[in-house]
């Protein structure tokens, strides 16, 4: 069956995400700041924060752990814009391509939902999705199962006409298992000719 439903991942696919931005002056040292964002802002915590709407319980729940970081842990909120400064271009062209090909278009994406709120209003492509699943509206995260049900069911995907497309191999191979197409984000160059290869015309 032909290609109809393309769903994309947002971070690191459409939009470049990286938390050290926001530190680059707060903690000059490069392995100190590594080292925060390993161990105290950590990808768990974020995840966590990814499952949630509301920022301040999570970040209150961190500061109780590390009094003495407290500083630290609400600049990461305060100074998230920082930390996606920018699109991907390139893919962000993939997209309007695929839009102006007539393709049904979504976005699955592990999103705190108050900085989702943020994003949907800085960058102008999210106005082209059809409809989004973020998953701190619904408490459900990539790779989970359930939200990839939930993402085929609210915007009636048929699954075998879906292709996924995500930067984390997890998240692909949950795709996978959900019986759609999906194919892991490397390079916008990549991409094209991954969905060239499923016979979707970019």
């Amino acid at each position: 069956m032909a290609i109809r439903h393309v769903v994309f991942d947002i971070g690191n696919v459409l939009l470049n995400f990286n938390p050290e931005f926001a530190y680059l002056d707060l903690i000059p040292d490069q392995e100190e700041r590594r080292a925060f964002l390993r161990d105290v802002c950590s990808r768990d915590w974020i995840t966590a924060q990814d499952r949630v709407q509301a920022w301040a319980p999570g970040e209150a729940a961190l500061i109780a752990r590390y009094p003495e970081r407290e500083a630290l842990i609400r600049a990461f909120r305060e100074r998230w814009h920082d930390m996606v400064p920018e699109t991907i271009a390139d893919s962000v062209g993939i997209l309007q391509a695929l839009s102006g090909d007539g393709y049904d278009l979504t976005a699955l994406t592990n999103f705190n939902g108050e900085t989702f709120d943020e994003a949907s209003q800085r960058f102008d492509f999210f106005k082209l999705f059809r409809d989004i699943t973020v998953s701190g509206r619904i408490g459900l995260l990539k790779p989970e199962p359930e939200i990839f049900r939930h993402h085929m069911n609210a915007f009636d995907l048929l699954p075998e006409a879906t292709v996924f497309i995500d930067d984390v191999a997890a998240n692909v191979e949950a795709a996978r298992n959900a019986g759609w197409h999906s194919v892991q984000f490397i390079n916008p160059d990549r991409l094209k000719r991954d969905l060239r290869s499923l016979d979707v015309s970019i």
